[in-house]
């Protein structure tokens, strides 16, 4: 069972669903007036409905199927050493010209200054 939550499907969390749904509809249904009041009657009937399917005739077994052992397998394994490689040359490269123009900067005399 790799879908659950908490030990519960997700043929729970769709039935809470529907019936959260259902009451918020029948609630902001009973202030309307004329036929429109009426229709929370229909979609409560229409929401037991829907339970009773989705209780009486589910989809999934009971049993969980054995489950076969996942096999990672790397088939970028090549792909990722050359592209290592190439960073790695590109990074010393980097740290050479740094530290080359870090030493080789040039140093300027200061002016004396005669009174």
């Amino acid at each position: 069972m790799a879908s659950t939550v908490l030990g519960v499907g997700t043929g729970v969390f769709v039935i809470a669903v529907i019936w959260v749904v259902t009451l918020l509809m029948c609630i902001l249904l009973s202030r309307a007036s004329g036929a429109a009041r009426f229709s929370s009657l229909a979609l409560f009937l229409l929401a037991v409905i829907v339970t009773l399917i989705l209780v009486f005739f589910p989809r999934a077994s009971e049993t969980p199927s054995p489950e076969k052992e996942v096999q990672i397998v790397d088939s970028f394994f090549i792909g990722r050493y050359v592209l290592l490689s190439i960073i790695s040359v590109i990074f010393l490269g980097s740290v050479f010209l740094a530290v080359s123009s870090w030493v080789l900067e040039p140093v300027y005399a200061k002016p004396l200054r005669f009174r």
